[in-house]
């Protein structure tokens, strides 16, 4: 298990061909910038402090987008830091921007996990959510990462998708095992402002059909459990190739150290880091939101911050609290006192109890954790311990 003194490195690539109907991350055409997004990443990568990341995660944005050439110039600027051998290197990718060549790089380069936005096997819906991608451009690139040498992975998904059926979501999930992955993550439609999926609810065009999506909740965890899948977090679900374990093996370990209370450094526009503070429990950054901003001030010489907060200890806890009991094996009470210094028996007690009393949670001699019922509401039951 990743241990929260381990750091890990989040780089975010803004550029995307096309923006999803749901999507609210900071994202944009490419434009002309993409080769001096490039060159200011690696000059905000060398004014880190020295550390060696454990696990990489290139998100977006659509990572993949990036040119051959542009992803040489990052796999070489990485090497020259010493960060080419992490335990785990992820990106993201469009199943439309997959290509042999750019599979064979990212192996060359120390890559060794790729999540695949697949979201949908229907094409109906995917044309609904805004994909490029056609169901037969996911068979093509999947075969291709296989082909170079991919042994991990994931397949990102989506559920109660307006127009989805249950028939329909039983139907993804039999596809996307059928394929082999290693790993799982499904999500239900969130209905962020300001995307075009907003407005359309908003106008009446279509009604969220809450019964509906906790019934494929549902279908989800029974289908990955029977597919030999382990749920591990409230919406991911992985193999596991050695002996049973609180985690499986071949869960995404980088967002295992987010859970788990973690370091981690961001590179690239909007990203937000968590970055160790002597005599505190971290500092939260966050980067310009804007592309050309963020070029401009890292071409001064300078890091692209434009926030920088330190939390209150108590407030802290409370958030890595409330973000490690979506994990199925929630909080190890000695973890916790371990990463926050505060014990989860004294300061949350009577929060512990209420969730236990209403069948939301457990508590249990060694730790605290989310009953069935309370992981599909596991934001609601985080909010207990928020202060």
């Amino acid at each position: 298990m990743i241990q929260a003194c381990e750091p890990s490195l989040y780089v975010h690539v803004p550029f995307c061909a096309h923006k999803c109907e749901y999507c609210a991350f900071y994202s944009h055409a490419p434009g002309d910038l993409l080769q001096r997004y490039t060159d200011a990443l690696i000059a905000e990568a060398r004014m880190l402090p020295k550390f060696c990341p454990r696990t990489i995660f290139f998100g977006g944005g659509t990572p993949s987008l990036l040119t051959l050439k542009q992803w040489e110039q990052i796999g070489s600027a990485f090497r020259s830091l010493g960060w080419s051998e992490p335990i785990e290197w992820t990106v993201e990718s469009n199943p439309a921007s997959v290509s042999a060549e750019k599979a064979a790089l990212f192996r060359s380069i120390g890559v060794n996990r790729i999540s695949m936005g697949v979201q949908s096997f229907d094409e109906a819906l995917l044309e609904k959510l805004g994909r490029i991608h056609s169901r037969e451009q996911v068979f093509k690139s999947y075969d291709i990462l296989r082909t170079a040498g991919f042994e991990n992975v994931n397949i990102d998904l989506m559920f109660a998708i307006p127009g989805q059926t249950m028939a329909t979501w039983r139907a993804t999930l039999a596809e996307a095992v059928a394929l082999g992955t290693e790993h799982l993550s499904c999500y239900e439609v969130i209905y962020e402002q300001d995307t075009p999926l907003f407005e359309q609810l908003k106008a009446g065009e279509f009604d969220v059909n809450e019964e509906l999506a906790c019934e494929m909740y549902d279908e989800l965890v029974t289908a990955g459990e029977r597919a030999g899948f382990r749920q591990y977090e409230v919406a991911n679900f992985a193999k596991n190739a050695g002996p049973v374990a609180e985690i499986p093996s071949q869960a995404c370990r980088h967002n295992v150290n987010y859970w788990r209370g973690g370091f981690y450094y961001a590179l690239g526009p909007s990203a937000a880091g968590y970055e160790p503070m002597p005599g505190i429990l971290g500092v939260r950054t966050r980067n310009w939101a804007n592309t050309q901003m963020y070029c401009e001030v890292v071409e001064k010489g300078q890091r692209p911050i434009e926030s920088r907060e330190e939390l209150p200890l108590l407030q802290r806890a409370g958030e890595l609290a409330a973000f490690g009991l979506r994990m199925n094996a929630g909080w190890p009470f000695d973890s916790f006192l371990r990463v926050t210094g505060l014990d989860l028996r004294e300061t949350w007690a009577g929060e512990m109890q209420k969730l236990a009393q209403d069948g939301l949670a457990r508590i249990e001699p060694d730790r605290f954790r989310l009953t069935a019922r309370g992981l599909r509401f596991a934001d609601l039951a985080g909010q207990e311990f928020l202060r």
